[in-house]
């Protein structure tokens, strides 16, 4: 009865109350990050906020708008107004940012900003990010912001600077949590709590012995569950990977894919900690080394800049070099049409389908390099193992050829019967077989009748065998030369992608015409007795 009566006044109360019919606005703090990112913050919002000189407006910016797009947003703008966002907000906010904004914009802020803007911006960086920035940057003004660094900054910045730009040591940082094997989870708990905010990550803990000597990390999820008194080489991972400061960067790269990782220590030649690189920078170099890969093998010279900030003289003088290179290969080409020109005159039609044997053989070629060059990025194989690659090439291409080869034989018999292409021999002998002469207004199409006789239907089976034929040998050719090239190139130890699709395409278009011409060769005089 008790629990009736309850049940009964909680039905009142909840009838009682009535639905708000104002809108709620949703609190800052609850905005998410996709609406945040699907936000429309443009250039334009930036410089309205920043004209208003409201520091809560500018404020609300940093907390709502990712770094990223604002960096975005201020690359448009003028630097007299950016300079007075940098004035506004807080440095603790704006070194991210700076981090963001391009090298050309980087510069023109150090050359605008006071000793004193300049010294709060900086030592608000982390040593890695500056020595970025520094390196590339002009010398008065590379001299400007190792002058408004800390002592330490500076050290550490100088040290990182002297690595060769393509090692572990060029992209390392020098600020990350290390502890001594014999430190209990307590100890080190205290420092991460100290000292966390400092570091690039708090996430890997780098743990050395006393002789300086790296033995291995701790995640922060297993100091957080381990006892407090348990020392860190009881609990850390004994088997971490690393590398050495002079390791290539690429091969990093492909450790943290490889090993999933989201910090790796960089040891020098005696295995001492002096540094470690993070997972932001490994996904740098990945996209670094994807775009310099896609550069090569479209024959660019890679690019030190963006696209919108490369100058049109600069990227002129990119893409000439190979452009003629190319040129020249392609006289192969010339050379052999030249030689066979002859069967050209007596076949014209055999001239209507070399477009698209050089366009197969290369798309063929293009896909197989493809897979090579990828395949060593990421170390699925190596070039020793390159009869076990082109063994299992061989026996793909036989069947992608042979399906090719059939389905191109029935399209090129169609394209012949339907008139697309105009095969002057089987018009003559379909004169010949009803008796009629032949005049060169003739064209035999399915539209018209005039292809319905055997020697219309030999002369055009023909052509279609050869250039299936041609297109069968083509594929497989061009599939075996795109392992050669890049396994060749690893071989003797240089950069696969350099083996670029244009060069590959340019080799393969001289080799299937050579083939092309040869089964020509063969069938003409075999059954077309035109000698």
């Amino acid at each position: 009865m008790i629990e009736e009566k309850n049940e009964n006044k909680e039905t009142e109360e909840i009838e009682k109350v009535e639905p708000e019919s104002e809108e709620i606005e949703t609190p800052i703090d609850e905005v998410t990050s996709e609406e945040i990112t699907q936000s429309r913050f443009g250039p334009e919002d930036l410089e309205a906020a920043i004209k208003t000189r409201d520091r809560k407006a500018l404020l609300e910016i940093f907390e709502t708008i990712p770094d990223a797009d604002i960096a975005e947003a201020a690359e448009e703008i003028d630097i007299k107004e950016l300079i007075t966002l940098f004035r506004y907000a807080k440095p603790s906010m704006t070194a991210p940012l700076f981090d963001e904004l391009s090298q050309d914009k980087k510069e023109e802020l150090v050359t605008a900003m006071s000793d004193r803007e300049l010294i709060a911006i900086i030592n608000e960086q982390s040593a890695d990010d500056i020595a970025d920035a520094v390196d590339d940057m002009p010398a008065n003004l590379a001299k400007r912001v190792l002058k408004a660094a800390s002592p330490d900054m500076r050290k550490d910045v100088n040290h990182l600077l002297k690595y060769e730009d393509d090692t572990a040591g060029a992209i390392m940082t020098t600020e990350y949590l290390e502890c001594k094997d014999t430190a209990t989870v307590k100890e080190t708990i205290n420092l991460v709590r100290t000292k966390g905010k400092e570091a690039e990550t708090v996430y890997t803990i780098f743990v050395k012995n006393r002789a300086r000597k790296f033995v291995g990390t701790v995640d922060l999820d297993d100091l957080i569950w381990s006892e407090e008194d348990q020392t860190l080489s009881e609990i850390m991972n004994k088997d971490a990977p690393y590398c050495h400061v002079n390791t290539d960067k690429e091969e990093v790269a492909n450790m943290f894919r490889k090993y999933d990782l989201n910090a790796m220590a960089v040891l020098n030649k005696d295995d001492c900690l002096i540094g470690i690189v993070t997972v932001d920078d490994a996904v740098d170099v990945m996209d670094e080394e994807a775009t310099e890969d896609l550069e090569k093998m479209n024959a660019i010279t890679a690019l030190e800049d963006s696209y919108l900030e490369t100058h049109p003289v600069l990227m002129m003088k990119k893409c000439v070099p190979w452009i003629i290179v190319l040129l020249i290969l392609g006289t192969l080409s010339s050379m052999i049409l030249s030689i066979f020109q002859d069967r050209l005159a007596v076949l014209p039609v055999l001239a209507a389908f070399i477009p698209v044997l050089m366009d197969t053989g290369g798309n063929a070629g293009g896909q197989t390099i493809a897979l090579m060059i990828r395949g060593l990025a990421l170390k699925e194989f190596e070039p020793k193992e390159f009869w076990k690659i082109l063994g299992r090439e061989i026996r793909s291409a036989v069947l992608i050829s042979l399906c090719i080869a059939a389905f191109a034989f029935f399209w090129f018999t169609m394209e012949q019967y339907t008139g697309i292409v105009h095969n002057t021999l089987a018009d003559m002998a379909w004169c010949a077989d009803n008796g009629v002469e032949y005049t060169a207004e003739h064209w035999g199409t399915l539209w018209n009748g005039n292809v319905w006789s055997v020697g219309y239907f030999l002369n055009v089976i023909k052509i279609s065998a050869i250039v299936a034929g041609t297109l069968f040998v083509t594929t497989i050719a061009s599939k075996i030369v795109a392992v050669l090239l890049p396994l060749g190139a690893a071989a003797l130890k240089k950069d696969p992608a350099i083996v670029s699709q244009p060069l590959l395409t340019t080799i393969i278009d001289g080799t299937s015409l050579l083939i092309y011409f040869g089964v020509a060769e063969l069938l003409v005089l075999q059954f077309l007795g035109a000698a």
